[in-house]
C-alpha cells in the first residue's frame, strides 16, 4: 500500500489552481510497489514497468515495400530504358538467393531482399519484352525497400517505462517476438458513497432519497484506468461510521475514493471523519464544476473525496483522480490534448478559476468544427453528460465566450 506523510498535500491558500494541484500530485506521489509478468493478450491497459529494449531489429530483415522487381543500385539504368533478365522469384516467406549481377529478382511485398539488391521497381512502372523486363531511368537508389531496423533498431527503447499499454504497443511487442511483458500491479481502490440521501439502485427508498449513481460511474471510470475496485457501498453521514470505514479501507488499498459529504455544510461529516483518523487538507479547487474536492492521508494511504453532484464528480475525477491514478500506477502523466473548435454559444465566466462546459460537436459542410453548449446548467444533470460529446475548457484568465470564438474541446473518450 502507498505510504505518504500526513502533510504531503498541505496547501495554505483558499482556492488551489488546477495546475498547482497537478504539480503537487506529480511531486508527492510515487508508484506503488509490485510487478508481475503478463501474457501479451492480457497486457492491454497495463503500465509497463521497465523500458522495453528491442531484442531484434524491426523489420527483422530488409524487405520489399511493393510488388515489383529488385535490382542492385549499381545496375540501375541511367539515361535510357534498359532490358534485364529475371534470375529468381521471391515471395513473402521464401528465402532469397544472392542476386546475380546485372539481373532482376521478381519480388513481392514483404519478401526478403536478395543479397546484393537494394532497390525495387513497382511492377506498374516497368514493361516486359518477351522474357526480359524493361526498366525506365530515374528511380533513386534504395527506393521501395524497407531496410532492417528501419522502424526500430535492435537495442533501442521500443516502449518506455511508464507507458500505459494500448493495442498498438501490444502489437509492437509481438512484432519484436515477445510473449510476455513486465507490468506494474493494478492499483487497489476502495470506493464508497456517503450520505443519508442516497440508496442503492432498486433498493427501497423514501420520497426524499435518490438512487446512488456516482458509485457506479466512478467504478466504471476506475476500471477503465485498469484499477481493482472494492465497492464498499454507501456509508451514512455519521462521523464514527465514516471514520471506521475509512480506517479499514486504508489497511488494504492504495487509494480511498468517495463522493459526497466533502462540502462545508453542517451535515457534511466526511471532513471531520477523515481528520479523526488521518489528516485532511480541503482542496477548495479553483474549478467549476467541482470546487469542493478533499484530499488527505489516512495511515499512509491517499484519500480523495469528490463532490456529490454527478457532473462535478465526473469532472474532478478526470482532472484530479486520473492523474493520481497515473502517479500511483507509475504511468507517465498523459496530457489531455484539446481540439480547437468554433464556439456557437455565448457564456460568461469569472476570472481566477478554470471552467468546463459540456458541449456537443458538429462538423459543418466546409469541415469547420462547431461546439454547442448544453442548453441547461447544473452539476446534477446526468443527461448533460449523455447528450454531449465532451468538455470545453475555459482557462483561469478567460472571462467568457462569444459566438465565433475559438475554444478548446476535449472529447470524453480522450479523458479515459
Amino acid at each position: 500500500m502507498a505510504q505518504l506523510s500526513d502533510d504531503c498535500f498541505a496547501f495554505g491558500g483558499t482556492l488551489m489552481p488546477v495546475d498547482e494541484a497537478l504539480a503537487i500530485i506529480a511531486a508527492r506521489l510515487v508508484a506503488v510497489e509490485g510487478l508481475e509478468r503478463v501474457a501479451l493478450h492480457e497486457a492491454d491497459n497495463r503500465v509497463l514497468a521497465h523500458d522495453l529494449i528491442a531484442p531484434v531489429p524491426l523489420p527483422l530483415f530488409a524487405n520489399s515495400a511493393v510488388d515489383g522487381y529488385a535490382i542492385a543500385s549499381a545496375d540501375l539504368p541511367q539515361e535510357a530504358p534498359r532490358a534485364y533478365a529475371v534470375s529468381q522469384r521471391v515471395t513473402a516467406g521464401a528465402v532469397a538467393q544472392p542476386l546475380t549481377a546485372g539481373t532482376l529478382a521478381r519480388i513481392f511485398t514483404g519478401a526478403p531482399m536478395p543479397e546484393g539488391a537494394d532497390t525495387v521497381f513497382m511492377q506498374e512502372d516497368v514493361e516486359s519484352d518477351g522474357d526480359k523486363i524493361i526498366l525506365p531511368p530515374g528511380l533513386k537508389p534504395h527506393a521501395n525497400m524497407r531496410p532492417a531496423g528501419e522502424d526500430i533498431a535492435q537495442g533501442a527503447i521500443a516502449i518506455p517505462a511508464g507507458t500505459r499499454l494500448r493495442p498498438q504497443h501490444v502489437a509492437l511487442a509481438a512484432a519484436l517476438g515477445l510473449r510476455e511483458l513486465t507490468v506494474r500491479r493494478r492499483i487497489k481502490v476502495a470506493l464508497f458513497s456517503t450520505g443519508n440521501e442516497v440508496v442503492a439502485p432498486a433498493a427501497p427508498r423514501t420520497s426524499a432519497q435518490l438512487y446512488d449513481s456516482n458509485r457506479y460511474m466512478l467504478a466504471a471510470l476506475l476500471r477503465r484506468l485498469g484499477c481493482e475496485v472494492s465497492d464498499l457501498g454507501i456509508l451514512l453521514d455519521e462521523r464514527d461510521a465514516l471514520a471506521a470505514g475509512l480506517k479499514q479501507a486504508a489497511r488494504e488499498h492504495d487509494l480511498i475514493l468517495t463522493s459526497g459529504g466533502v462540502s462545508t455544510g453542517e451535515e457534511d461529516h466526511m471532513r471531520a471523519a477523515v481528520e479523526s483518523v488521518g489528516t485532511l487538507v480541503l482542496w477548495r479547487m479553483a474549478i467549476k464544476p467541482g470546487r469542493p474536492v478533499a484530499m488527505g492521508v489516512i495511515d499512509g494511504t491517499p484519500f480523495i473525496g469528490l463532490p456529490g453532484n454527478p457532473v462535478a464528480s465526473f469532472v474532478t475525477f478526470a482532472y484530479v483522480v486520473r492523474p493520481v491514478m497515473q502517479a500511483l500506477a507509475g504511468a507517465c502523466l498523459e496530457n489531455l490534448v484539446a481540439l480547437p473548435v468554433r464556439a456557437n454559444f455565448a457564456y460568461k465566466k469569472k476570472k481566477g478559476r478554470r471552467e468546463y462546459v459540456r458541449a456537443s460537436l458538429n462538423v459543418l459542410s466546409d469541415g469547420t468544427r462547431v461546439a454547442q453548449k448544453f442548453p441547461r446548467e447544473g452539476a446534477g444533470l446526468l443527461s448533460s453528460l449523455c447528450e454531449t460529446d465532451g468538455l470545453i475548457e475555459l482557462p483561469e484568465d478567460c472571462e467568457g465566450v462569444t459566438p465565433g470564438d475559438t475554444v478548446a474541446f476535449i472529447a470524453y473518450p480522450n479523458l479515459f
